[in-house]
């Protein structure tokens, strides 16, 4: 250990010119392909993890189990998602980033393939505990994996990008399986999606150019409690970890019980009409790439104080009565979201220095507890007070998160990628 901080070793100037010139640029084949690769691993791994969001009114229907009761099968796989997080970037320094993204995709397809063939809600939340095991492997890697290749410049498009195949994949897992549910059942909707997923990986397999700036690191366990200190003392990064969790906490608990709240009177919508709500992730794939873009110009800290301001508008509009009202609000918590979301993952990457892995891994062991914890709780405001009472726990997630952005602000005042 040096004793520098990680924004300190971040801002060394690189002395390895032959390195930095090997970095993929934009606008290159080899550009399109890693975005091409990393979009269909973030297409897969939310296409698996949210596959079952849509779906929880009909567990409780199917299994007898109360809203919070069914919200397990998501708060169980993010939750172990979030613990497994800590260890996987300390394996990808072991094994590489690239084969642990394809075995860890291959096995989640796997997981939630045979998740669709059980009849038991014991072994359905076994199965989705595991699946969160296995998706660890691939999101903090795949960060990490764009950190080390791209090329500064390309860095915030390319992490735009990826985050864009996570909200496409997010939206198309819930919207297949909320669709298909709809007609033929659940489990046609999560084997759907599973299969995608297969195919997914494949391709990510045959696409995926190698790792150039990879170094193997056995470092071990004993290593990573003073590497995780050496991050803390960074006067910005822990206020990152604490916007992840918060942004993620919001998010997952509005879309949560949104579809309970729909299904009941006095709107009485179809699951099929539910499940097309999730269409709005659109806004999220072009919110993702364009904030990240908007954050290099304008400065990270104004446009994540922008992001947590449209997820209030939001959630405002979610709180009336009317169909229309409650579509532009989830349309602006989507924006908000993907957006803050992009440009906090890109600022860890360019704060942590040479330990963005156990950054990265930090930053979304926060993201998925918020998304656990949070989820869960939200769905005992739900059974309490019904969606306003959801609406009103967000709106206070939401302040808070402001108030972490402008103590960001104030203590790590790094406006523009490095």
């Amino acid at each position: 250990m040096t004793g520098e901080t990680p924004a300190a070793l971040a801002a060394r100037p690189r002395t390895d010119h032959a390195a930095a010139d090997t970095r993929i640029q934009q606008g290159t084949p080899a550009f399109r392909r890693t975005a091409l690769a990393l979009f269909l691993a973030g297409f897969s791994t939310f296409g698996l993890l949210y596959t079952v969001q849509p779906l929880l009114p009909e567990f409780s229907r199917h299994f007898g189990v109360s809203a919070a009761g069914s919200a397990m099968s998501l708060s169980l796989t993010t939750g172990t998602l979030a613990v497994a997080m800590l260890l996987a970037g300390l394996l990808s320094d072991v094994v590489g980033r690239r084969p642990l993204m394809i075995v860890a995709l291959l096995a989640s397809a796997t997981l939630s393939l045979c998740t669709a063939l059980v009849d038991d809600w014991s072994t359905l939340l076994v199965l989705r505990t595991l699946l969160g095991l296995a998706l660890s492997g691939v999101p903090a890697v795949a960060m990490t994996y764009l950190v080390e290749e791209m090329d500064s410049r390309a860095l915030g498009l390319a992490m735009g990008l990826y985050i864009g195949g996570n909200a496409i994949g997010g939206m198309s897992g819930r919207l297949l399986a909320g669709i298909i549910a709809d007609h033929w059942g659940w489990r046609w909707g999560i084997g759907v999606v599973s299969i995608i997923a297969v195919a997914s990986t494949v391709l990510l397999w045959l696409q995926l150019p190698p790792s150039r700036h990879f170094q193997a690191s056995r470092s071990g366990l004993r290593q990573l409690p003073a590497r995780w200190r050496t991050l803390f003392a960074d006067p910005g990064l822990p206020w990152l970890f604490a916007t992840s969790f918060v942004l993620m906490g919001v998010f997952v608990t509005l879309y949560n019980y949104l579809g309970y709240h729909l299904l009941a009177p006095p709107y009485q919508l179809s699951q099929t009409v539910v499940g097309l709500i999730f269409s709005v992730y659109l806004v999220g794939t072009f919110s993702s790439a364009w904030m990240g873009q908007q954050a290099t110009r304008y400065g990270r800290g104004r446009i994540l104080s922008i992001s947590f301001g449209l997820i209030a508008a939001g959630i405002v509009l979610l709180a009336m009565p009317w169909l229309s009202a409650m579509a532009v609000g989830i349309a602006l918590v989507t924006f908000g979201f993907f957006g803050g979301h992009s440009v906090a993952s890109s600022w860890v990457g360019s704060r942590a220095g040479s330990m963005r892995a156990e950054a990265s891994a930090l930053y979304l062991f926060a993201y998925y507890l918020g998304s656990s914890v949070l989820g869960g709780v939200g769905g005992l405001a739900y059974a309490a007070w019904d969606w306003l009472g959801v609406c009103a726990f967000a709106a206070l997630l939401t302040l808070i998160g402001g108030g972490i952005v402008w103590a960001l602000q104030q203590r790590a005042p790094q406006p523009v990628t490095a």
